[in-house]
């Protein structure tokens, strides 16, 4: 269907073609290129009424009044429109990122509005999921993959050392190296050289803490293994749960992984710069509680080198006067701005060991203990070993994660 003019601009023809290909008009005069020549004459124009004089043969196209050729276009519209309607009801909804592309063009094309085209790509933009989620495919984590180091002093030596060598460390032992302050030869032996004196100060302040946790990280390094993860000597450490839980990550990407022992962000006051006339800035960001354990892959570890390699996370320690803890944290999260990724599996002897479920044991990557000054003891209530021969409650946890083991024909 076409709509043709007349020679004034006020006057139109609505002419349905009828096996005509091709019209032509000039002043008055509709030719069609396969027949002869159709005059058409201007014989009446009043009010909305308009009447043609058509004279031609053998092919006599049709004039319709405006209004009822304005009806039909109409109808013609609105026929299209509600045809959209329906197909985008009926339609398969597109993705955001499609949506984005679609929106743009549209508004583009029609008014170009880039502000509003802006504001709609930062509205669909918006619902994309956190960052520090896990990759969705897993990746297949090998024992040999890990380095688990667990920090311990010279006065723990003997209490709390065996119940891990007996226990877990038999799960990894070519992969755990114990870091401390003193030699000892029967341990060294006992752990297949895998004690290593750290020359740091036996004391529990934080300086202390920061010159072990340092050469543990430097240690990592020197090991090319894809996963650090560190652990103190009151944790029980379920391996083939931990294999599991880095499973799902992927060690060529920044991962920060273990779980908090505070309930919003921790705040300092932090110098800008050498120039100590200007106010200090507040500082927050998430740590994992070294208590609990936690997990670095090597891509992040390698970002932290010019800032922790060599020595230099002692030097960040004693800058913000905190524990090697918070300080990990602090380099991660702030100076690097990695975001930690909680895991609730993790646990430390901040938390009331008790109420853990006896039958999610196996879902637990760590567990730990603690006694207060009355000799009250924070363990998991398990039935086991009695508690005067397992009291902080290692070797029955063991047993119940690996019940075929041959000492536990002992409880």
């Amino acid at each position: 269907m076409s709509v043709f003019g007349t020679g004034s601009k006020d006057e139109w023809l609505l002419i349905i073609d009828s096996g005509v290909e091709q019209l032509g008009y000039d002043n008055g005069w509709c030719t069609s290129a396969f027949g002869p020549q159709a005059q058409i004459q201007n014989t009446a124009v009043g009010g909305s009424n308009l009447t043609a004089a058509i004279t031609a043969n053998p092919i006599m196209p049709r004039a319709l009044p405006t209004r009822r050729g304005l009806q039909a276009l109409a109808l013609i519209l609105a026929t299209a429109y509600a045809t959209i309607l329906i197909y985008q009801a009926v339609a398969p909804r597109q993705w955001p990122e499609e949506a984005v592309v679609v929106i743009n063009r549209v508004i583009s094309d029609g008014r170009s509005d880039t502000g509003e085209m802006q504001k709609i790509s930062v509205e669909e933009t918006a619902v994309t999921p956190p960052v520090a989620t896990a990759t969705m495919a897993p990746f297949s984590t090998d024992l040999n993959d890990v380095f688990i180091s667990v920090k311990t002093t010279r006065h723990y030596h003997h209490s709390r050392l065996p119940s891990i060598i007996d226990t877990w460390f038999q799960y990894a032992k070519d992969q755990t190296w114990f870091f401390t302050d003193k030699d000892d030869q029967y341990l060294q032996n006992r752990t297949n050289g895998h004690l290593v004196n750290t020359k740091c100060s036996s004391s529990h302040n934080r300086r202390a803490l920061c010159c072990k946790m340092s050469v543990e990280f430097d240690r990592f390094l020197e090991s090319g293994r894809k996963w650090f993860c560190h652990f103190d000597d009151d944790n029980y450490v379920n391996v083939p749960r931990l294999l599991k839980l880095l499973d799902n990550y992927n060690p060529r990407e920044d991962w920060y992984l273990g779980r908090p022992s505070i309930p919003a962000p921790l705040e300092i006051m932090r110098q800008q710069g050498a120039d100590s006339s200007k106010r200090p800035q507040k500082v927050k960001f998430w740590f994992a509680t070294g208590g609990a354990g936690f997990c670095i892959s090597r891509a992040l570890a390698l970002k932290m080198v010019p800032v922790a390699g060599g020595g230099k996370f002692i030097t960040v320690g004693d800058r913000i006067r905190l524990p090697d803890d918070v300080t990990m944290g602090y380099i991660i999260e702030h100076l690097l701005k990695k975001q930690l990724t909680v895991v609730e599996q993790f646990h430390s002897h901040l938390e009331p060991m008790k109420f853990l479920n006896e039958d999610t044991f196996h879902e637990q990557v760590s567990f730990s203990y603690s006694k207060d000054p009355r000799d009250e003891w924070n363990v998991v209530k398990i039935d086991g070993f009695r508690l005067k021969d397992d009291p902080n409650r290692f070797r029955s946890i063991h047993c119940r994660l690996f019940p075929h083991e041959t000492d536990c024909s002992r409880r």
